[in-house]
């Protein structure tokens, strides 16, 4: 049988919530995740009691925030490797483009600096497709690698590190350095210095061209 379509009251509870979350990735970005349910509720236009219609707290609400995030650039990383069969290139190319993301998307950059250390170890978004690449790397012989969750130590110290970099320094070169840390990340998992440099040098899709 196939499915019904949506409700018009399933469609406007859809609506009331993706306005909630975006409006706490904007708090979050903003550094202001003290604020009461009604400012939130305020930023997102929406009524106070909608707020409880969908979440029990505010903590709650930001994990929702920061969990989309996660999920929303891990799925835009997905598309933009779709295809590609050497897997030390699939998580080089992710790493590059996410580099980029910080001043390509100020806003999810800051959201998801703002719990980088949480996120480093989470079960959606950047870290599981970062150990995936990783392993299957391994796995290949691309990557020289014992201990993964070792690596993600290091890959994800240097991502949170990129991005703040970028933040405090925006008159740097966000391409060249995403690039860069790249390359040394390579190296260090195992790939010869040539190599690694030439996979930093292969031209990326832009981010907007996702769906």
């Amino acid at each position: 049988m196939p499915e019904q379509a949506p409700s018009r009251l399933e469609r406007r509870k859809a609506r009331t919530r993706a306005a909630l979350v975006q409006a706490a990735q904007t708090l979050i970005a903003d550094g202001k995740t003290t604020v009461s349910v009604l400012e939130i509720t305020q930023a997102a236009d929406v009524g106070l009691g909608s707020f409880y219609n969908h979440f029990e707290t505010k903590e709650q609400l930001y994990r929702a925030a920061v969990e989309d995030a996660l999920d929303a650039h891990g799925a835009l990383l997905d598309e933009l490797t779709a295809g590609l069969d050497d897997p030390a290139q699939v998580f080089a190319q992710s790493f590059r483009l996410t580099g980029r993301l910080h001043r390509k998307n100020p806003e999810l950059s800051k959201v998801l600096l703002h719990y980088g250390l949480d996120l480093a170890t989470s079960e959606s978004g950047l870290a599981p497709r970062a150990r995936r690449d990783i392993e299957a790397a391994a796995r290949a012989g691309r990557f020289t690698v014992d201990d993964a969750e070792l690596a993600m130590v290091t890959v994800a110290g240097a991502a949170l590190c990129l991005g703040r970099l970028l933040h405090r320094q925006p008159e740097r070169d966000d391409a060249e350095a995403a690039d860069r840390v790249t390359e040394d990340l390579l190296r260090m998992l195992g790939l010869p210095a040539v190599e690694a440099h030439e996979i930093c040098s292969r031209p990326l899709p832009g981010l907007d061209t996702a769906a």
